[in-house]
Order: C-alpha cells, then sequence, then structure tokens
C-alpha cells in the first residue's frame, strides 16, 4: 500500500486528554503568524533528499537497550493507547534571529514517559537515541522526557494524521528542547543508552549533545523596509521560550526606551506567544527592535551569534519608513 493511501485509511482516535481551550490566544492581526500554523506552512528541516516512505501497515516501533524489558509497538497498538492533544511550538535550531523556522501545532499523541516507564529504563540511561526509518538518529536526554513535559509519539497534526513530509506514521514531539535533539521523524527505534556511548547525526557534525530552546522573539508586522503610514501602527510578532514561557516582550524605536508589548494568552508555557505594541508613528525611517524575557527571569540579549553549534541569540529588528 502506498503512503497516500496508508495515511487517507487513518482514523485518528479521539483524545482521551483534550488541549483546553484557552481564549485570547490568536491576535487576529493581518501579517502576524496565526497562532496555529497551518500544516502545509509548517517548516520542514530534516537530512532526507526524498520523504520517506512509511505505511501504517508496516510500521513497528522497537524500545529497547538499557530497559528492564524489550516492548515493539504496531501502529494500531499506538493508537489503542492513552492519546493526548497538546499546542506545542517547535523550533530549528538553525533558525536566524528573526527567522521563520518555527511553527506552533496541535499535536495527538501518546505520552511517551508512559512507554519508557513500562519498559523499565535503567537510572544510568541518560540519553534516549531515537532513529527514523531512513537511519537518521537523536539524542534526547532521557530526564527530559521523563519530567513530566508533554514529551510525544505524535500521530496526529492539527487534527488529521502527520502529513509524510512531517513524519507520517509517528514523530516524536518533545517541548523545550531544538528539533536536533528532539523531534524525529519516521519513528521506528528507541534505544535507551548514555551520552557517553553514543553520538547522534548532528553531534557528530559538531551541534552540542543537550540543546535546549533559548529566548526568541521577532517582529512579523510591519516587514522589512516596509512602508507604512504615519500614525498609529501596530507593531506585532510571535516570542517564545518553550517549556519556560514567555513572561514579557518590550519593543523600542531608533535606540530609545523599551515599551512593553502587550500578550495574547496561551495554554501553556510549550507554545509561542503573539504580542502587540500601538506605535504613534511620526514621518522618517525607523529602526524597530525587541526582546523578550522568559518566566526564568532571562532577558533575550542583545548581542547576536549564529545559530552554531547551540542556536542563535540575539535581537530582532526591521526597518520601516513612515510618510
Amino acid at each position: 500500500m502506498s503512503v497516500t493511501a496508508s495515511r487517507a485509511a487513518v482514523r485518528l482516535p479521539p483524545a482521551t486528554d483534550v488541549q483546553p481551550t484557552v481564549a485570547g490566544v490568536d491576535l487576529a492581526i493581518p501579517g502576524l503568524s496565526p497562532f496555529i500554523t497551518p500544516n502545509h506552512d509548517f517548516y520542514r528541516i530534516d537530512t532526507s533528499l526524498i520523504v520517506p516512505q512509511v505505511p501504517s501497515e508496516h510500521w513497528r516501533l522497537r524500545v529497547h537497550g538499557m530497559v528492564d524489558t524489550e516492548l515493539e509497538l504496531t501502529f494500531p497498538q499506538l493508537l489503542a493507547r492513552e492519546l493526548v492533544e497538546r499546542d506545542i511550538t517547535l523550533t530549528c535550531v538553525s533558525n536566524e534571529v528573526g527567522g521563520y523556522l518555527a511553527g506552533n501545532a496541535r499535536w495527538l499523541g501518546a505520552p511517551l514517559a508512559d512507554l519508557l516507564t513500562e519498559a523499565g529504563v535503567h537510572p544510568d540511561a541518560d540519553m534516549l537515541l531515537s532513529t527514523s526509518s531512513d537511519g537518521f538518529t537523536i539524542g534526547t536526554p532521557t530526564a527530559v522526557v521523563m519530567d513530566g513535559r508533554d514529551a510525544l509519539l505524535a500521530v496526529g497534526m492539527n487534527g488529521e494524521p502527520l502529513p509524510a513530509r512531517h513524519g507520517f506514521p509517528v514523530r516524536m514531539v518533545v517541548p523545550g528542547l531544538y528539533g536536533y535533539v528532539s523531534a524525529t521523524k519516521w519513528l521506528v527505534d528507541l534505544e535507551l543508552t548514555r551520552f557517553d556511548k553514543e553520538t547522534p547525526y548532528w553531534v557528530e557534525r559538531g551541534w552540542v549533545a543537550q540543546a535546549p530552546v533559548l529566548t526568541m522573539s521577532r517582529i512579523d508586522v510591519p516587514g522589512p523596509y516596509s512602508k507604512v503610514r504615519a500614525g498609529k501602527v501596530a507593531v506585532a510578532g510571535v516570542a517564545w521560550a518553550q517549556h519556560r514561557g514567555i513572561e514579557k516582550v518590550e519593543v523600542r524605536v531608533d535606540g530609545g526606551r523599551w515599551a512593553t508589548a502587550r500578550l495574547a494568552s496561551v495554554p501553556s508555557t510549550d507554545t509561542w506567544r503573539q504580542w502587540v505594541w500601538e506605535w504613534d508613528a511620526p514621518p522618517g525611517g525607523h529602526l524597530l527592535e525587541v526582546r523578550a524575557t522568559d518566566s526564568t527571569g532571562a532577558v533575550q540579549p542583545e548581542r547576536r551569534t549564529d545559530p552554531f553549534p547551540r542556536g542563535a541569540t540575539g535581537r530582532s529588528s526591521t526597518q520601516v519608513t513612515v510618510a
């Protein structure tokens, strides 16, 4: 059976634990990234030149290594487990300051910690080494998966089975970590091991082995080098610090004083947060800058750094002309 036919035949069961409804998550400002990123707009970063084709009928997941009991799951067995629904933002470590390699989706999946608990993880197994159907490997800290966050074996994305390009039939989603250490697509193997024994794909190439998402914000509107009319202008964007949450966003014009933006609501600390600041824009050319503060009090730093080897830092800015 082709993957297209296999995916079309999948009927996802309802979540036993649904995503709570929260009002005010989307400010509905033209040009601002929507709170939920549509599947066709969600960024894709992986090493596959051709999207792996894994029919759900042939899918198997092996759990082995430093465990008490090896497990193997079929796709129907995974769907029969408790499934939860969560809004979670994913971010790529290669995202530049102000870049668009981030997206927020509503994921449906089985809690990964429950599966590992059933397998019986050995106390000294500090890495969960996950492998995709094409042999790509990712190393995730076991402690992070087991610390109570919504780490998922995801089967659904925004109300439908995972698109093939996003990992059908099963992928990992772990909030708070960059994708290269957490978000294995086309998942087929989970091995409990150690960081001092195994070196995953991107770590072999110099990226850090453990990579929590750094606090980031960006300006979506006005767009770069855009022209706006003098008067009230909505300056808006998104900010993220997954599993810590965004507490404050500030904007300044031409290096002046920082002004506090209004924040949208969020269902949890695992999603990005929309923000908006009303600017009384005078004529001329202006530089807009934004910075975010997360729930730990850490402020997005001024100095820009490249994504390699642990993620970009720095403030997003944009030039506009007011006429």
